[in-house]
């Protein structure tokens, strides 16, 4: 596939516009967007990321047009699962619901550098060392039996990771939010707000998120143009999907299971088109390997579907049968994904501790000096 420069600059230019236009008709001023903006938003969105596959199909034909749209899906049903991690961020630091679309918008706009950056690595490998594509397929495999072995249940405690604790040994951070801002002067010394550790948090996150993303696009599409824009599109709308579903994430128990099949069956894609290019000595004397026919596109893009829609069906019934249960038994029907959310925006007190080192950085704002140390909770 051959893309010109022109077109690259375009796309380039309209994916900056639409994260400026974000930030300008939504993040600028601070608020908490209804259901009805998140939806309309989310399907606008979707709706341009199908239009430009559509472009892709007519232009460029059926073939790359299916690589983009096996690739966009696979991409959104991952960043899917990430929200789950979203959403113990912002419970952990207490992000008021208000300020909760700064520290996406800019988290997103961080996760699309960094992810670029990946791509043209990854695709650099892959024309010089088709070896990679054993390294892509035996991790994406390895990623699989992970998934499938979670229980499904997210942590209850979102746990620092070591940037994020350098960062805060680092730099001065303060204990409270001041508004929208990402610094604060306080006696005379700049220091951070915890808005801008939310921030670091989300991106650093996105490092490990990335991981597991960008080889497995690589294995339904090796075209460097259809990775990086099935990757925009799938980050654009996660902003607003995040507020759309964010109640509805801990009603889907098997999305797990679905992500584990998607990602071992792209693993055992990427290690058949691994045997196809074969060049290392100790593989059949360094010749092709072709007596596995290769995956065609159609039917990778059919088993993503297949799948993303029996996970999402099964998940579904299993939290309907479980509210049935719960009600005839008396109990509380608890939204835990919605708990830990709303809790933290609209109260501002945190549901779970934050692990840290050194003073204060094992309190986030919404605790109190009468406190005791335990984990506060919902109800």
């Amino acid at each position: 596939m051959d893309v010109p420069f022109w077109v690259w600059a375009i796309t380039v230019g309209a994916i900056i516009a639409m994260i400026a236009f974000d930030f300008v008709g939504h993040v600028r001023t601070p608020h908490a967007p209804t259901l009805r903006e998140a939806a309309t938003w989310s399907a606008v969105y979707v709706a341009l990321a199908i239009v430009f596959g559509i472009a892709v199909w007519v232009f460029a034909g059926g073939q790359y047009g299916g690589e983009y749209f096996a690739g966009y899906i696979t991409e959104k049903s991952l960043s899917v699962d990430n929200l789950f991690v979203f959403v113990l961020i912002m419970a952990s630091f207490a992000v008021p619901r208000e300020l909760q679309q700064k520290v996406l918008l800019f988290g997103i706009a961080f996760a699309l550098v960094l992810r670029t950056i990946f791509i043209f690595l990854g695709a650099a490998a892959i024309e010089n060392f088709s070896w990679v594509f054993y390294l892509f397929g035996a991790f994406l495999i390895y990623t699989a039996i992970v998934q499938a072995r979670a229980s499904g249940d997210e942590d209850e405690e979102f746990q620092e990771n070591g940037f994020l604790r350098l960062v805060r040994r680092i730099v001065p951070t303060t204990r409270e939010y001041h508004s929208d801002r990402m610094t604060a002067k306080i006696d005379g010394r700049r220091h951070i707000t915890p808005l801008a550790i939310a921030l670091v948090a989300i991106g650093s996150a996105d490092i490990l998120f990335a991981v597991d993303s960008i080889p497995a696009i690589f294995g339904l599409t090796t075209e460097t143009y259809l990775v990086f824009t099935a990757n925009a599109f799938s980050l654009l709308g996660l902003r607003q999907l995040f507020f759309l579903i964010d109640g509805l994430l801990d009603r889907l128990v098997y999305l797990h299971y679905g992500l584990a099949v998607i990602l071992g069956f792209i693993g055992i894609k990427l290690l058949i088109h691994a045997l196809h290019e074969n060049e290392l000595p100790f593989i059949n004397g360094g010749e092709h390997v072709t007596a596995i026919p290769e995956i065609p596109t159609w039917l990778s893009l059919s088993v993503i579907l297949v799948t993303l829609l029996v996970t999402t069906v099964a998940s579904l019934s299993r939290s309907r049968r479980d509210a049935r249960e719960a009600a005839a038994a008396g109990a509380p029907v608890v939204s835990a994904g919605r708990d830990a959310a709303a809790v933290a925006g609209e109260t501002g007190t945190p549901t779970v501790r934050i692990q840290g080192d050194g003073p204060g950085h094992g309190e986030v704002p919404g605790r109190t000096a009468g406190d005791d140390g335990g984990e506060r909770r919902p109800g």
